[in-house]
């Protein structure tokens, strides 16, 4: 059977990356045949890669569209802003879609394009790579084999990281609402489909709360400037220095993320030196050198979901912007025993093996250590890139929807529950989720 062939609508870190780069380690497998990017320096590294002709490398998805059906699939990896008009036209004339999450930023878009896919009855995947993840496969295992009875509750916790807070969420693409998304749905609508998927009910009612607490002007320390390589006097001691993330890093030769974002700007793209000279150049002068109680970001970087899902049993999830980034952690509560994860390591503790136990300090506690039992992790998010990608060309080759983990409506019921956490913070009100 040949390779299922697919085109990139996207051509950044996501759409090549954590996707199209699955056709290098698995050429009998997929194929990458085109390539649609603004950013041209973008196309002809992925041209190179994956041997693209000439005629299939477009600067405009639109142009891509226009020309006769050339790949079985899309990889959709723009903008979240970007996603509605492609997904829309690329279903509309047969193509599967692979789609970077959030599939869309209002809740109206994703209705919209859910109708677009059914109607015309393409495979659909969204880039929710945790329900991929070795991880979450053998936490999935253990709770449907009855391990710890009945879920009651879930508590998950996403520590975003000071300096990745800082870096996307404050200086970079998804800092404000109106050219990106809100917070939850940039960043966190991965763990709102995450608690649905190990939860396995439907979510019926949210409340929620979260605030722009930190990275405000009225903030910011007494000496600090408006850019940290110019007029900055604290600095040396400042823990979201650009220097710090960015230029350290480049002086020890590290060009890849986040460094390489300062060279993937639309209107930076191709004029800068990939060098340390040209980082520092970029901070002076682009995005990433403001001082992050100085720039233009809206999003919240704290913010609290609670859950109500059929049957009554419950969740609470948390994004913080201020830890240490060093995975998401969940405590699961069931009526036979607890999991708690760290998105590498399990402790399952089984409450009957405590009360039939001498010594109740041991013996209880189960721990795993999913990478090893996986064999090791092959790409990003803990393995989920590649797993993701993987389910979505085993889908194609057989016309199977079911090998891809989530359709299009529980996708969209998983993103609708964002939104009413939205609505809630805004309204102040518990609000139900509708489907």
């Amino acid at each position: 059977m040949p390779p299922v062939t697919v085109a990139i609508v996207g051509a950044g870190g996501r759409g090549i990356l954590a996707y199209a780069n699955y056709a290098l380690k698995f050429p009998q497998e997929c194929k990458v045949v085109a390539v649609a990017d603004p950013i041209m320096r973008r196309c002809q590294d992925a041209a190179q890669d994956h041997n693209i002709p000439k005629e299939n490398i477009f600067d405009d998805w639109r142009k891509l569209i226009r020309r006769k059906k050339l790949a079985d699939a899309v990889v959709i990896a723009t903008q979240d802003s970007m996603h509605t008009a492609p997904a829309i036209a690329f279903a509309k004339k047969g193509y599967h879609i692979l789609l970077e999450k959030p599939m869309a930023p209002t809740a109206s878009e994703c209705r919209r394009i859910v109708k677009a896919v059914l109607d015309n009855k393409v495979i659909f995947s969204i880039g929710h790579v945790m329900r991929y993840t070795p991880y979450t496969t053998q936490l999935k295992a253990i709770i449907d084999s009855g391990a710890i009875g009945e879920i009651v509750n879930i508590q998950h916790i996403e520590p975003v990281g000071y300096w990745h807070q800082a870096h996307a969420y404050v200086r970079g693409k998804w800092r404000n609402e109106k050219e990106s998304s809100p917070m939850l749905m940039a960043k966190s609508c991965h763990d709102m489909d995450w608690i649905r998927f190990i939860m396995g009910r439907r979510c019926v009612k949210v409340s929620s709360f979260g605030t722009l607490f930190h990275f405000r002007p009225e903030k910011a320390p007494p000496g600090s400037g408006t850019r940290c390589l110019v007029d900055c006097s604290i600095e040396q001691q400042c823990p979201y220095s650009a220097r710090k993330i960015y230029l350290n890093r480049a002086q020890e030769g590290d060009f890849a993320w986040p460094v390489c974002a300062l060279f993937s700007l639309p209107d930076t793209a191709g004029k800068i030196e990939q060098s340390a000279e040209g980082v520092k150049s970029a901070l002076i002068s682009g995005p990433y050198g403001r001082c992050v109680w100085h720039c233009d970001n809206d999003v919240v970087d704290n913010q609290v979901v609670c859950m109500e899902f059929e049957g009554g049993t419950t969740a609470n999830f948390t994004m913080t912007a201020f830890a240490q980034g060093l995975g998401r952690q969940t405590r699961i509560f069931g009526t036979k025993g607890t999991i708690f994860g760290n998105g590498r390591h399990l402790e399952v503790y089984d409450f009957v093996a405590d009360a039939n136990s001498h010594n109740q300090l041991t013996g209880a506690t189960t721990k795993i250590d999913t990478t090893a039992v996986a064999g090791g992790l092959t790409s990003g998010h803990g393995g989920g890139d590649h797993s993701l990608m993987g389910a979505f060309v085993k889908a194609l080759a057989t016309n199977d929807q079911s090998k891809v983990l989530a359709g299009p409506l529980e996708t969209l019921e998983t993103h609708l529950i964002g939104f009413a956490a939205e609505k809630s913070r805004h309204t102040n009100k518990v609000v139900e989720v509708k489907i």
